[in-house]
């Protein structure tokens, strides 16, 4: 028993993507990128049919205590998506635990407006998007979760998006299923 909860332990352990003393890992079918600035992770997540977008899921982490709060991030993500006459939509905000974590989750929909284009385009304003977004507070910060693509992309992924969500756990979580002699060593 013990050496079947090692193996699945270094199994997690070996496809997992870490920061802020959290571990998580990525859904199947969903690939990680290259390395970007302010992001632990980044992946490439399948558009719905007809969609030519490139969707993305971004992870990021700032370093502790940095990032902002998490209220200060909601609010920003509720900025990013306007009704048809140009208010802020309506977001759902959620707080949960997972896995003895805090979760802060937001749902939101409309015209997106946190889309970037070359700097001298500005902003781009995006009709039909959605956002699912979650805040997970780890012992080293927050780690910051954003998913914004068009609804259909969105409502196809999004059972892998609480997947995602479902796998974030401590990483000491792990140390704990093995022998004391290996907790620390080098690998």
């Amino acid at each position: 028993m013990r050496l079947r909860a090692l193996l699945l332990s270094c199994s997690f352990a070996a496809s997992a993507e870490t920061a802020a003393g959290l571990q998580w890992k990525a859904p199947s079918g969903w690939v990680s990128q290259a390395a970007r600035p302010m992001r632990a992770a980044t992946y490439s997540v399948p558009a719905a049919a007809g969609d030519e977008e490139k969707p993305e899921c971004a992870v990021y982490f700032f370093g502790a205590g940095q990032g902002g709060s998490v209220e200060a991030n909601l609010a920003r993500w509720q900025n990013q998506f306007l009704t048809a006459d140009g208010k802020p939509a309506k977001p759902t905000i959620r707080k949960r635990t997972i896995r003895g974590l805090p979760v802060t989750t937001i749902e939101s929909a409309g015209r997106y407006t946190g889309a970037a284009g070359p700097a001298k385009e500005g902003k781009i304003v995006k009709s039909g998007y959605r956002l699912l977004g979650a805040i997970v507070e780890g012992p080293g910060g927050a780690v910051f979760i954003k998913f914004a693509a068009s609804a259909a992309t969105i409502e196809a992924n999004a059972a892998k998006f609480e997947e995602l969500l479902s796998s974030f756990e401590r990483e000491a979580n792990m140390a704990g299923l093995l022998p004391q002699s290996l907790v620390g060593a080098a690998l």
